[in-house]
């Protein structure tokens, strides 16, 4: 990738509006996703993040620019978004329940030569589950079937919601530490609620209210901001020493830690 490539924003939305049954979700939405890391999109509960991740692939009624790698998507279906290299893991996993393991996979398969042998090192324990069917998985389980579909093609971008939610503070880490380690070959835009896995992780931070953009800056220095934070996300996003390693993940998070 040349320094050009590096420096141009892999997502681009300018203007974005949606509509879900008649009411307004996202208003004039604008940020750009850089080409590399993880950035998140944080604010509290029903301020319009899943429903920008939905309007950005055309899941729901928007009007706006949304660019992916300099290309105009906006008036694409959304199965043409996803072929052009955007990943989607949905809020809530999704898996195909009365299928298998094995089966949600392949399913997810759009590359000629699908991933198999990176999602079999990030997931050993799915491939020991391959012939188990996808509704008698846990919970982290099935996350861990969700973003295993997501990284079996090579995408230019992933979208990622709420991967840790409900999760048990271990499954927690473990998943953390697979978006960490997908992030060093594909940039995502990641929603996520848990305050400690978005110091591990993001690098930037794109913020919404009442589904506007109110902030966008460094992830790290927007949660070390006591005031901001707590304006915009309702909480204290304060937290002890050491909260930036990889081992805080797996941790109960604490008093206002998660939105």
């Amino acid at each position: 990738m040349t320094a050009a490539a590096e420096a141009r924003p892999i997502l681009t939305v300018q203007g974005l509006n949606a509509h879900i049954a008649g009411q307004q979700v996202v208003e004039n939405v604008s940020f750009t996703v850089p080409a590399t890391g993880i950035t998140a999109l944080l604010g509290r509960n029903g301020v319009g993040k899943t429903s920008t991740i939905k309007a950005i692939i055309g899941l729901i009624d928007r009007t706006g620019a949304v660019a992916l790698d300099g290309v105009r998507i906006e008036k694409e279906p959304t199965f043409k978004i996803i072929r052009s290299g955007v990943g989607y893991v949905p809020e809530d996993r999704e898996v195909f329940s009365k299928l298998t393991v094995a089966e949600n996979l392949r399913l997810a398969e759009r590359d000629a030569a699908p991933r198999r042998q990176l999602v079999e090192e990030l997931f050993p324990d799915l491939l020991a589950r391959s012939a188990q069917m996808a509704g008698t998985l846990s919970g982290g389980q099935q996350q861990m079937v969700s973003l295993a579909r997501a990284l079996l093609n090579t995408n230019k971008i992933l979208l990622v919601d709420e991967p840790t939610k409900g999760l048990a503070p271990k499954i927690v880490a473990e998943v953390a530490e697979t978006l960490a380690e997908a992030a060093k070959t594909v940039p995502i835009l990641l929603v996520e609620q848990n305050l400690l896995v978005v110091r591990q992780l993001a690098a930037g931070a794109v913020v919404l209210s009442g589904g506007r953009v109110v902030h966008t800056g460094n992830a790290l220095e927007f949660l070390d901001d006591a005031e901001l934070t707590q304006r915009l996300l309702g909480v204290s996003a304060e937290t002890p020493a050491g909260t930036h390693t990889e081992k805080t993940a797996a941790k109960p998070a604490g008093k206002g830690a998660t939105l």
